[in-house]
């Protein structure tokens, strides 16, 4: 008898410290204010993923099919993030704000990509988002938003057209993202985190 209580004496206190640490463990991952942690963005890669070149006709042009018009040629610029949560808890990124300039002062696109990415708790994961000009916007940008700049620096919109359809594929033309503002939230709390940088030209 005395050597069964005994073990159930050792049962219930081993059961005890289980359930404890269990409780304790809970208690010190669950998302709260005070340790949410920022998550740390960096750019892993910018690419152009496909690139028609450099060209441009006005509305006068007839073109071989379709109507005419001012059209452009695009430039799809794709960015990949590293986001690295030191948090013992997933979190959840969002939407992801950014500016792309260049040259580091001409503004060529805000935009805002919606994104539900969770990123494990304690791990890096990755996010690419992509956007779009097209030398006619950037035209317009140029004439218009860019006029001031433009003209301090005595370019003519042309041939800044061109130098940057031809460099910021290969990466001679500075390239930032600024006005970056990364939302991410957990357990119904928000955070958002602002972030710029400029890509390295070769």
């Amino acid at each position: 008898m005395n050597k069964r209580l005994v073990l159930l004496a050792v049962l219930f206190f081993s059961l005890a410290l289980f359930l404890s640490s269990c409780a304790e463990m809970k208690s010190m991952t669950k998302p709260s204010a005070e340790d949410f942690k920022d998550p740390m963005i960096t750019l892993e890669s910018f690419e152009v993923p496909q690139y028609d070149e450099y060209w441009y006709y006005s509305g006068k042009v007839e073109p071989t099919k379709g109507k005419a018009g001012d059209r452009g040629a695009p430039l799809p610029m794709s960015f990949v993030f590293n986001i690295e949560n030191p948090n013992p808890y997933p979190i959840l990124l969002e939407e992801i704000k950014y500016t792309v300039v260049f040259d580091h002062e001409f503004v060529m696109i805000t935009t805002n990509d919606q994104v539900s990415n969770w990123i494990p708790a304690g791990k890096t994961d990755q996010v690419r988002v992509t956007t779009l000009i097209t030398t006619r916007s950037a035209l317009t940008g140029l004439l218009l938003a860019n006029a001031v700049s433009l003209k301090n620096k005595g370019w003519n919109p042309w041939d800044t057209l061109e130098r940057w359809w031809n460099g910021v594929p290969e990466l001679s033309v500075p390239v930032s993202v600024t006005e970056g503002a990364f939302l991410f939230s957990v357990n119904g709390m928000t955070k958002v985190l602002p972030y710029k940088v400029t890509i390295p030209t070769l």
